[in-house]
């Protein structure tokens, strides 16, 4: 009973000494292991956990941030991989696990799958798109060349360009094209030009080489500070076989340093023999257009028009005769119309002019300067004037009997009548 009491153990010293045999296992020390990648999850520490399987079996993994952030691809569920690492035991759940140093896809460069996967990232964002792209100045007077102050892509380009133009300028800024720090030289030095040094052009590349020495073009810096320039950009990276994201983004893409220099600069030589020709060209219109305008004035010379030239006033002054005739007879019967009007209103105005009854022996009875229009409007002894067509008399009235007025005014009409006379 009691030998069985001391051989009981913890549940730790189980654990420790399960650990303490895997690490000491040489096998597990330096292991490869292909498998599909399952649950991948990248927490905000940087560290990575997943789970490597096949058909038979899972294990659990780990990869800390130290090694994860030297993947160039991003690993997805589902992916084939093959994963570097040794096994070790977790105590605290008590299970073993995979603890990772290095994954590549299985079957495909990591730098490949990483190439493809920011590829696709940066064209969902636009970044590739031809409506972005800036066309390329037609003469520019200053060049910026972003590349190694070693090696002949400097080189090439100097010959190239000043050989076509030899009045452009070029300025260089020398940076890294590979390695872990080229990435950030080559962003930085495009920023340069952009906010401190001002050209009309920008070449960028390099020469050729592996996947891995043209991967600083690849990188995500590059390809948004190229996206980002204000001044166009040519990409001149590798041979015409090699293709870099830089390629994609740049507002033209080069095969080769020395083509880069030909699109960057026209050729004299061709410019000058395209002025001859165009200088020809223009002689030649020139001639043309002299001899059909020679012939034009030739013709408008033996025109009716030039040598008669009256012939063109005859027509013209008949059709004046005959407008100012025409003018004239409307003048004359507009001016007999109106004194016509003018005479029928004249004696409408006659017939209503109170002179032309006091013509006819009538006469007017004033008082006080109103017209007195009834004997009611007077009394005995009063003092009126009568106005008669030849001027003025002063009277008095004797009497206002209006009835014995009119039998006496009758009678007088009578009498009038009798005699002739009317007042």
């Amino acid at each position: 009973m009691r030998d069985r009491m001391e051989s009981i153990h913890s549940v730790s010293d189980v654990t420790r000494y399960i650990k303490m045999v895997l690490a000491r296992e040489p096998a597990l020390a330096h292991l490869q292991v292909r498998g599909e990648l399952s649950n991948f999850k990248r927490y905000a520490s940087g560290h990575c956990y997943f789970t490597l399987k096949d058909a038979g079996a899972a294990i659990k993994c780990v990869m800390f941030r130290s090694r994860a952030q030297g993947l160039r691809f991003e690993p997805q569920n589902g992916m084939q991989v093959i994963v570097s690492g040794n096994v070790a035991v977790y105590e605290r759940d008590g299970v073993y696990q995979l603890y990772a140093d290095r994954m590549i896809p299985d079957g495909i460069g990591d730098l490949a799958l990483a190439f493809e996967q920011l590829k696709a990232r940066l064209a969902a964002e636009g970044l590739f798109e031809e409506a972005h792209k800036r066309p390329l100045p037609h003469f520019p007077k200053t060049i910026g060349i972003v590349t190694s102050l070693s090696g002949a892509v400097l080189r090439d380009i100097y010959r190239v360009s000043k050989r076509r133009w030899p009045a452009v300028r070029l300025v260089l800024k020398p940076v890294l094209v590979q390695g872990e720090e080229a990435a950030g030289q080559i962003a930085e030095a495009i920023r340069f030009f952009n906010e401190k040094y001002p050209v009309d052009v920008l070449i960028v590349g390099r020469g050729g080489g592996s996947m891995e020495d043209l991967w600083a073009f690849n990188e995500e810096a590059v390809v948004r500070a190229i996206y980002a320039s204000e001044i166009p950009v040519i990409s001149a990276v590798g041979h015409e076989t090699d293709f870099t994201l830089a390629d994609f983004v740049s507002d033209q893409r080069a095969a080769t340093p020395s083509q880069a220099a030909e699109l960057a600069v026209p050729d004299r030589l061709e410019l000058r023999r395209y002025v001859e020709s165009q200088g020809k060209r223009l002689s030649e219109q020139a001639k043309r257009q002299c001899a059909a305008k020679r012939l034009r004035l030739d013709a408008c010379l033996r025109s009716t028009a030039l040598e008669r030239p009256q012939l063109l006033l005859a027509g013209r002054s008949q059709r004046l005769d005959r407008a100012v005739q025409a003018l004239q007879h409307a003048m004359k019967q507009e001016l007999t119309a109106r004194r016509h009007e003018l005479s029928i209103a004249c004696e409408k105005l006659d017939m209503l002019n109170p002179l032309q009854v006091l013509c006819r022996g009538y006469g007017i009875v004033e008082k006080r300067g109103r017209i007195v229009t009834s004997v009611r409007e007077t009394k005995p002894g009063e003092r009126v004037h009568i106005v008669m067509k030849d001027g003025r008399v002063a009277a008095r009235i004797e009497d206002t009997n209006a009835g014995r007025s009119q039998q006496r005014q009758e009678r007088k009409m009578e009498d009038a009548q009798k005699e002739g006379t009317l007042f």
